[in-house]
């Protein structure tokens, strides 16, 4: 038995993660796994003696164009090392690395099992109508069913593939992400960013339109209190940059970069803000509520309702659980008025400090990556 595990690259993100922790997982269970990439980057700690293999050294910054015309060469590499590694089962995080394993039967006589994990919400992450949402909705369309299994990190986006998508239910199951939650606890909190007098809130993403960070820097502008510390990078660094200035909110408003631990932040600050537009499951909600975190999130598809318990979910007001406040998607009025709930109510943010540290325990680490293998090697 022998498991290729296809991926853009390992630079900071949840699918990036969930592989540094199949990877060791796998290997530990005797499973013979190779790794492969697209991209040279790699942020996160793997084990040294598994294969890493390259179908290509691309740059992150390639034209749609070009990625849409390669996609039947890396498959027909793909296919070709698949071959020469005799691997079985085939599985592909991220919507570009599973179209490219969908297509590789076609280069091959398909003798593995081809899996692909879908972590976004599709229907909206294609929504905007442009050249690229259009082709990836028809790639979608045309290529999903012809995996043979399908693993959605939400129920959410799992109904997203079989409503708009008309993908077979049979073909879908879900897995949630997990956490390293021993790893989490044993990493020592880092005071040394925070004021005292400050109400230290704290966000960890990429930068991009979909992670809307902008939501997060303009809700705090009436808030002279409060000081937003941005985890994350990406194309929209410099944007963010001038949007704090133009608000001359630069003294409120720092600027992190990517951290592989951002666990020693998060175990300090007060509050965890995150203003996605779209999501499949959202990791760093997880791993925020791991360290002690209450959360204040837009209530967007998927993850957060799932992840919080929401039961009752609405577009014209915040949402109270036990473990945070959800907002409707990009409503600065609203997600203001979120934190404004937070800051005059301690005695919440304590009680959520307790509950999300036992909810996060449904996700520990160990149960979630063995279900992720037996659903591959199923």
């Amino acid at each position: 038995m022998k498991i290729a595990i296809l991926i853009y690259s390992l630079a900071g993100g949840g699918a990036e993660r969930v592989v540094s922790y199949l990877l060791p997982y796998l290997k530990n269970r005797g499973i013979e796994v190779h790794l492969l990439l697209m991209n040279s980057t790699i942020s996160y700690d793997i084990p040294k003696d598994i294969p890493i293999h390259f179908i290509e050294k691309s740059e992150g910054d390639e034209h749609g164009l070009l990625k849409l015309l390669k996609l039947p060469w890396l498959a027909y590499k793909y296919a070709r090392l698949l071959k020469k590694l005799k691997i079985t089962h085939s599985f592909a995080l991220l919507t570009r690395p599973s179209y490219i394993n969908i297509l590789s039967q076609y280069f091959t006589k398909k003798t593995y099992k081809i899996s692909i994990s879908e972590r976004s919400y599709p229907s909206m992450q294609y929504g905007y109508g442009n050249l690229q949402s259009k082709i990836n909705n028809f790639l979608i369309k045309r290529l999903y069913p012809k995996t043979d299994q399908i693993i959605c990190n939400s129920h959410g986006n799992a109904n997203d593939l079989i409503e708009n998508y008309k993908i077979n239910a049979s073909k879908i199951t879900v897995v949630h992400n997990p956490i390293n939650i021993d790893k989490i606890n044993e990493i020592k909190p880092d005071t040394s960013i925070f004021q005292k007098d400050r109400f230290n809130v704290i966000t960890v993403g990429r930068m991009d339109a979909g992670k809307n960070q902008e939501l997060l820097i303009t809700a705090i502008t009436d808030f002279p209190n409060v000081h937003l510390f941005i985890l994350g990078d990406g194309p929209l660094r410099m944007h963010l940059h001038t949007i704090v200035e133009n608000l001359g909110i630069s003294n409120r408003v720092t600027f992190l970069g990517f951290d592989n631990n951002p666990f020693r932040f998060l175990k300090e600050a007060d509050l965890f803000m995150f203003g996605s537009n779209h999501e499949g499951f959202p990791n760093v909600l997880l791993e925020a509520m791991c360290c002690g975190l209450p959360i204040l999130t837009t209530n967007c598809k998927s993850g957060p309702d799932e992840i919080m318990k929401l039961e009752d979910p609405k577009t014209d007001d915040i949402m109270i659980s036990d473990f945070g406040i959800l907002s409707p998607i990009g409503n600065l009025e609203l997600f203001q008025k979120g934190l404004k709930y937070c800051l005059e109510n301690p005695e919440y943010l304590q009680n959520c400090r307790t509950l999300v540290i036992e909810r996060a325990k449904d996700f520990e680490k160990e149960t979630i990556l063995n279900s992720y293998t037996q659903h591959i090697l199923s």
